[in-house]
């Protein structure tokens, strides 16, 4: 009796905690779902980065096809460019004489960049008057000399542009001079006589060619000549498209003092002799531009001789003696007239007179591979007032005076090409390079125009399942 009764109590109290209990198969149901969208969800996002790191990956492999695609077409620089005049350049032509961008998107398909290609930037050696040849050719020249090199140059151009300056101011000088004269003997109605008359003597050498005074009796002058139309200067050239800001060029004086001795290592001049160019005088067609050997030297020569005057003009209004033979002889082609402003005019314009024959002997000097005095003094003047009348005449037969301490005929080019814009320098270094590379190092379809040495590549790839890739590559040469 006891014992069903306590089943009986034990069932109750079962009931009773059944009751108070959450249903369990709920409970696990709900857990159930609760993971299985979790594991869903980890999965998507698994898959999703994923995908994402697949796609981002074909951008990888379709960069890296195209980076090594352009390196192997920036790799095919013309040859003999680098050989001979240390530029990198590709040549749109492809020696075929015919300009065309589409010869680049070829390599590039060739080389594994076969997608939808376009060239939305390309910087050629003529854009902007030659920058990208100046900013190749700077860069060339620091590395090969360094910084320091140009020190001694950059220290000298305050002088070189100070002495230009001085002989435009001394030719005003001699021109007011001899407008004064012209005036006072105007009011005394009266003439100089021109014999023995230093003035007349070296206005008449003036007007004669400056070769046939500064030339060394020795030498003979090249007849080469060459088409202005067809050099770069000139003509219409190709060029590319698209700004390059983001691409600092190097620029300013520390670029001219680079260009210039550039030229002086890569191209010949009068003192070097012939190398088989269109030009044997390829210096001094950088500077003058002029058609012919004959006409650049001559140009040249002309400014020589006033580079010269600067330095023997101050000297001799410095040098009492050469001050006092100038009076004398002033005196004598005066003696008629007896007004002293007449005689000393006259004094002042047989120094310019004499300061213009010395500068000729100079010049001579400077043509027959010796050196001038940087400045002048009794030990190394080299024309008296009679060797100054016999200047250009068939007594003339003086040849120049070597100074070992002075400056020779390149290290005028230098200050020379300094003081020329370096656009213009550019411009006929590039049209020397382009007649050299036809004519001696055969390359008859070689064009400066055609020379790319900086370029950015749009392109459009399909990588999968319509995704499109859009992306930008550049490559120049450094």
């Amino acid at each position: 009796m006891h014992s069903k009764e306590a089943a009986g109590c034990r069932l109750c109290r079962y009931r009773r905690v059944q009751e108070k209990r959450p249903d369990r198969d709920c409970l696990n149901g709900e857990v159930t779902v609760y993971l299985t969208l979790t594991f869903v969800l980890f999965v998507s996002l698994i898959l999703a980065l994923v995908e994402s790191a697949s796609v981002q990956m074909a951008k990888n492999y379709r960069r890296a096809d195209m980076n090594r695609a352009l390196e192997c077409v920036f790799a095919e620089y013309q040859k003999e460019l680098l050989e001979n005049y240390d530029v990198f350049a590709i040549e749109c032509g492809y020696e075929t004489g015919t300009y065309t961008e589409q010869n680049i998107l070829d390599r590039l398909s060739y080389y594994g960049a076969d997608m939808e290609n376009e060239i939305e930037r390309i910087q050629l050696f003529t854009d902007n008057s030659g920058e990208l040849f100046r900013d190749q050719v700077g860069k060339y020249m620091k590395h090969k000399y360094g910084i320091a090199w140009a020190d001694k140059y950059l220290g000298n151009v305050s002088l070189w542009k100070n002495q230009e300056e001085k002989a435009d101011e001394f030719t005003e000088e001699e021109e007011k001079q001899n407008d004064q004269l012209k005036d006072l003997l105007g009011e005394q109605e009266a003439e100089l006589p021109e014999e023995e008359n230093p003035m007349q003597h070296v206005a008449e050498l003036k007007c004669s060619p400056i070769l046939e005074l500064v030339l060394p009796k020795d030498k003979t002058i090249s007849e080469k000549q060459i088409s202005l139309q067809e050099m770069p200067e000139k003509r219409e050239n190709h060029t590319g498209y698209g700004a390059f800001s983001d691409v600092e060029p190097e620029d300013g004086t520390l670029t001219s003092v680079l260009l210039g001795e550039y030229v002086i290592d890569h191209f010949t001049d009068f003192t070097d002799g012939p190398k088989g160019g269109e030009l044997d005088y390829e210096l001094e067609y950088i500077l003058a531009g002029r058609e012919s050997d004959k006409g650049n030297l001559e140009t040249v020569a002309k400014k020589l001789v006033m580079l010269r005057f600067v330095p023997n003009y101050i000297y001799l209004q410095t040098s009492s003696t050469k001050q006092a033979e100038a009076r004398a002889a002033a005196g004598t082609l005066c003696t008629l007239l007896a007004v002293p402003a007449v005689t000393e005019a006259a004094a002042q314009g047989i120094l310019l007179a004499w300061a213009y024959g010395e500068s000729v002997m100079d010049v001579r000097s400077l043509l027959d591979g010796q050196k001038a005095a940087i400045t002048k003094d009794d030990t190394n003047w080299q024309l008296s007032l009679s060797g100054l009348m016999k200047l250009g005449t068939d007594e003339d037969t003086g040849t120049g005076m070597d100074v070992q301490d002075g400056m020779g005929y390149k290290d005028y080019m230098r200050m020379l090409l300094f003081l020329e814009g370096k656009e213009r320098m550019s411009m006929r270094a590039m049209g020397i390079i382009e007649k050299n590379m036809q004519s001696i190092y055969g390359q008859p379809a070689f064009r400066i125009d055609y020379c790319a040495g900086r370029m950015e590549i749009r392109t459009v790839c399909n990588l999968r399942r319509g995704i499109k890739y859009q992306y930008r590559t550049y490559y120049g040469y450094q």
